[in-house]
């Protein structure tokens, strides 16, 4: 029996046990839909916008573990899922996005939707193919999945002609394994780099541990609970790593950072020995690079060597998964006499005790923390939470307490407004009897408010948390600290009625203007299992995000509300002016 390379290629995605596509069809890929119509073990889900695809498999990919998949067609198929494609580079998410491409023929001659997406992918992709046989089909896919998959993870794309998805051939060959001759991911660690990294830790007097996103993707959670309780030393967490370990444990410190707790920064800008794992010294993290940790030891642990050294200078580097890693150095530790850290906690505990995250009420005014803080006491801590970026997104991180990994799902990296909504219809598909909320803006929302449709069609019922101020919220807040409250184009002064709107997609729409409505409003809405429901709430539009580090200061120069400045001193590491 022959097969062609459309039907060749569903049954590749089919042997990779993939569970969804999402996807949008065009002339480029009608035979790839035509094979998928054939059967019914892939369910496709047809978005409304190619970049809610990408998003949609990002957010699923986050929630499942697995490797999320789209498939769009060419020219503006796959440009538009450009920016989704970005999103889950920066942030390692491992996708295969498939893409269609005009026939062989006609390549280089600008037909009819015609791009390069090879050229236009390469910076944003761990890896890219372009099919030119047939024979090459189901190996190019196993390819493609091993990549997305392994080491530090990432999109794949797959370029495929027409031509090449209807030419037939009889009895393709499907691999079980696969071997390739350049890529090889380092697993193990080096145990003379660990001996290193043990004989640092041991003599610390004042360490914390830095967890990244690894810690999540790597599935590594429980290797760093174990590595860090067994040595009861203070954790702080990136954005992207919040949930790898519990934020209600006695020994975490919360988010550090350009916004994290005033705890975390500077207990990371006082620390002599800092172990990083899973993390890569993003900006936002260590703020102003020559302020950053300037008495520490940094230990790094990373399954990227490209992300070691390349933005700190780092003492010990270990290669590997971050897991077996933390394992390996739990178990080099376990006979080993450690530092007495007491008078270190004590400084930790006096940090504690400034409370960074207070915010003041305001009667009659609803103010976006304080809906955070009830999302996060009705859904006991236990919901999938997507977010798009800005305030919201900060706010959702520094009051919802995530306490396991994978329930916290935000564009990171990149910083993609419009990211939220599908990436909650992903991670719903992937983890349908989770509750699922998306905390977002007006901004954010309107950016993918098509893919509502969407949602009413695949019946992926979630809680959507509109924070609305009438403004691009973390615009505004710069413009008001370092623009002289110039606002220029950042107030939105056209907006829907979005419950209008929403209830127009057949979801419930829920305006909330009253602090005394809020609580109702949330239990009715989480009441509602088999619907998607639109809470459109009214915020303090002045309410700001803090702590913050500005612009060229260190961890121990933050912003507080309702203060001027912090910065450390010699005595109790805290004064305010």
């Amino acid at each position: 029996m022959k097969l062609n390379g459309a039907q060749i290629l569903v049954q590749s995605l089919k042997n990779e046990a993939v569970e969804y596509i999402f996807g949008y069809p065009g002339g480029a890929v009608l035979h790839i839909y035509d094979a998928l119509d054939a059967q019914n073990d892939i369910k496709h889900v047809l978005v409304r916008h190619e970049q809610g695809a990408a998003h949609a498999a990002d957010g699923y990919a986050r929630a499942s573990g697995k490797v999320g998949v789209v498939l769009v067609t060419s020219g503006p198929g796959i440009t538009n899922a450009v920016t989704g494609i970005a999103t889950a580079y920066m942030d390692s998410i491992p996708m295969v996005i498939i893409s269609g491409q005009v026939p062989s023929a006609l390549i280089g001659n600008d037909a009819f939707q015609e791009v390069d997406a090879v050229g236009i992918t390469r910076s944003c992709v761990k890896h890219n193919f372009l099919i030119k046989d047939i024979n090459q089909v189901s190996i190019t896919i196993k390819k493609a999945f091993y990549i997305a998959s392994t080491g530090r993870p990432g999109p794949v794309l797959i370029d495929i002609p027409k031509d090449i998805t209807i030419k037939k051939i009889t009895k393709p060959v499907y691999a079980d394994t696969i071997k390739m001759r350049s890529y090889h991911p380092v697993v193990n660690s080096d145990d003379m780099q660990i001996d290193k990294a043990v004989a640092l830790i041991i003599k610390s007097k004042q360490p914390i541990v830095y967890a990244g996103g690894g810690c999540v993707i790597g599935n590594a959670h429980q290797q760093l609970r174990d590595f860090t309780r067994q040595l009861g030393l203070p954790i702080t967490q990136t954005l992207m790593g919040l949930g790898a370990y519990p934020a209600t444990d006695k020994l975490s410190l919360g988010m550090l950072g350009m916004h994290g707790t005033y705890e975390a920064n500077m207990a990371m800008h006082d620390a002599d020995c800092v172990i990083a794992a899973g993390s890569r010294f993003d900006d936002r993290v260590t703020a102003n690079i020559e302020k950053f940790c300037p008495n520490a030891k940094i230990i790094h642990i990373d399954i990227d060597p490209a992300s070691i050294g390349k933005n700190i200078a780092v003492d010990v580097s270990i290669v590997g998964e971050v897991s077996l890693v933390l394992a390996a150095l739990s178990h080099a530790l376990k006979d080993k006499k450690t530092a007495d850290i007491s008078a270190w906690w004590m400084q930790i505990d006096r940090w504690r005790s400034v409370d960074s995250l207070a915010y003041q009420t305001q009667a009659g005014v609803i103010k976006p923390q304080s809906v955070i803080e009830a999302l996060y006491t009705l859904t006991k801590g236990e919901a999938i939470v997507t977010s798009d970026v800005g305030q919201h997104q900060m706010w959702a991180a520094q009051y919802y307490q995530f306490d396991e990994p994978r329930r916290w799902i935000n564009s990171g990296g990149l910083g993609t407004m419009g990211f939220g909504l599908p990436a909650a219809m992903g991670a719903k598909l992937a983890c349908p009897h989770r509750d699922v909320a998306c905390v977002t803006g007006e901004g954010s929302i309107q950016m993918m408010t098509q893919e509502l449709s969407t949602m009413l069609q695949y019946h992926t019922p979630v809680k959507i948390v509109n924070l609305n101020n009438g403004y691009l919220g973390m615009v505004r807040q710069w413009q008001e600290f370092f623009y002289e409250k110039r606002y220029a184009m950042s107030y939105m002064d056209a907006l829907p009625d979005f419950v209008k709107l929403s209830e127009g997609y057949g979801h419930i729409g829920i305006k909330v203007e009253k602090p005394e409505d809020l609580k109702p409003a949330l239990i009715e809405a989480f009441a509602q299992k088999q619907r998607t429901v639109f809470l459109d709430i009214m915020t303090d539009p002045s309410e700001n995000v803090f702590p913050m580090i500005p612009s060229g200061a260190g961890h121990h120069e933050m912003l507080l509300a309702g203060r001027d400045k912090m910065e450390s001193n010699n005595d109790s590491g805290l004064n305010l002016v």
